[in-house]
């Protein structure tokens, strides 16, 4: 996430409501009125048409958060209490990962390309001489106009005018995502394909109107704890770049919310680091070319969807996750595993790991301890120095700085390619055709690692200067 805006605000600021009323145990007679009193009746809509929509927006906002999809409304006039009272005694989570709003994802262009005023009305009309489904009309006063019902997007006409007076307008969502997986349905409400999508989560935060949410398990993880479940929480590197804290302190509050145990997934990248060294070793021995890393899911996923070419030189070993979570079972074999990430993409590898019981994003991370009134002290203690290279995971490099730390003397030609967008696909699909410039590639869905996943709180720069004071001068 490389920004902030109001619609982060919103969804977490819903989030830590929750989690506080949860935490005082007035939840269920309670959340009927949180659409209420964040849209007070004389207050003034942002962005919608009235304080009535505003609230219907919230409510369905707050479903989500609950753990719904939005598809599985069962009736308008059921109120949030009932849809809590549920989630409280769930015991089976959602398996659906994405859910689109449909109240708030209404404000988006039904096509891409309209005419400004720039345009003059000329004699040449090169927009309609063009056009090959004759939307192109004229008004009154001369000026050029797109019938959108006829509109295929094609964009000659963009082309075809002289002034520039036709522009491009992008879908935010679908402009975002770097496979295609999101287009409006009949209702012009968007849809997520999760069959084509690889869950990077760019979408999310995309949307100026935060249509698209997570099936979130915050009440899922919550519940268990309150019914006084053993759960291990598994914690990514990259919560260093979020919490200006040492790990052991971060872990301390973490552990106060009623997680039994805390594990570094640090521990895990240290697995992988050594794997994936042992298994490069081996594939340039036996002529391959090159071999790109398979800790980042969304890049997996696009392997396994939209980049099959690239599948064969992808990396075997699993992820930091997987090795922590085994970790954990072995350890506390009594006990469910908890990810806690900066990612939508863990969502999708932990449904396919049957070793991951939840995964939680920092983001509800956080609306977790603010919910909670759990504060992160400082203290003295210093974190393991002999797993640094495994927080080094977290941003873009560390993964070749703990192979090469592991086997300096493979021979190791190094190449990044971070955040995965329509260009970097390109690219990687020039790179499966034998065209790579390094033997070993590292592969990141988001700019700069995992400190700018999609779920995280900071922004990016700032992710930067906190990571590198906490791990780096540490």
């Amino acid at each position: 996430m490389a920004f902030l805006n109001n619609t982060l605000i919103v969804r977490r600021d819903l989030m830590t409501k929750l989690v506080s009323l949860f935490n005082e145990g007035v939840l269920l007679s309670e959340i009927d009125r949180v659409p209420l009193k964040m849209s007070p009746k004389k207050a003034q809509a942002r962005g919608r048409c009235c304080i009535h929509k505003e609230r219907a927006v919230l409510k369905y906002k707050i479903m989500p958060i609950l753990g719904y999809s939005i598809e599985e409304e069962e009736d308008e006039l059921t109120p949030l209490s009932e849809y809590a009272r549920k989630a409280l005694l769930r015991t089976e989570k959602n398996k659906s990962i994405f859910t689109v709003v449909d109240e708030a994802c209404t404000a988006c262009v039904k096509t891409n390309y309209v005419v400004t005023n720039l345009c003059k009305g000329c004699v040449a009309r090169a927009c309609y001489m063009n056009c090959p489904r004759e939307a192109v009309f004229f008004k009154e006063n001369g000026q050029a106009g797109i019938d959108h019902n006829k509109c295929i997007n094609c964009g000659i006409c963009k082309e075809a005018c002289p002034y520039h007076s036709i522009v491009f307008v992008p879908v935010p969502c679908e402009e975002s995502c770097p496979v295609k997986a999101i287009q409006k349905d009949e209702n012009g409400i968007e849809h997520i394909d999760e069959s084509k999508c690889i869950f990077c989560g760019k979408c999310i935060n995309a949307c100026p109107f935060g249509s698209i949410f997570e099936i979130s398990q915050i009440f899922d993880v919550l519940s268990a704890i309150q019914r006084n479940e053993k759960i291990t929480a598994i914690v990514a590197p990259s919560v260093q770049s979020q919490f200006e804290h040492s790990f052991s302190d971060i872990a301390t509050a973490i552990k106060n919310i009623g997680f039994s145990e805390i594990i570094e997934v640090a521990l895990g990248a240290m697995e992988t680091a050594f794997h994936e060294g042992e298994e490069l070793q081996q594939k340039l021995e036996q002529g391959q070319q090159f071999m790109t890393t398979s800790c980042c899911p969304s890049y997996v996923e696009l392997t396994k969807k939209h980049l099959i070419e690239m599948k064969p030189f992808v990396s075997q070993t699993n992820s930091p996750m997987y090795y922590a979570s085994k970790i954990a079972k072995n350890k506390y074999p009594d006990s469910k595993v908890c990810f806690i990430g900066p990612c939508v993409g863990k969502r999708k590898e932990a449904a396919d790991d049957q070793t991951i019981d939840y995964v939680l994003t920092f983001e509800e991370l956080d609306a977790i301890l603010k919910g909670m009134k759990i504060e992160i002290i400082p203290t003295e203690n210093k974190d393991d120095a002999e797993i640094k290279a495994g927080r080094g995971f977290a941003q873009s490099g560390g993964v070749i700085a703990a192979v090469m730390e592991s086997y300096p003397n493979v021979g190791i030609k190094p190449l990044i390619v971070t955040n995965i967008d329509k260009k970097n696909i390109a690219l990687l699909k020039a790179y499966a055709k034998g065209k790579a410039p390094g033997n070993f590639i590292e592969v990141m869905a988001c700019e700069g690692g995992c400190i700018s996943g999609p779920c995280t709180i900071n922004t990016y720069k700032d992710a930067q200067k906190i990571f590198k004071k906490v791990v780096e001068e540490n």
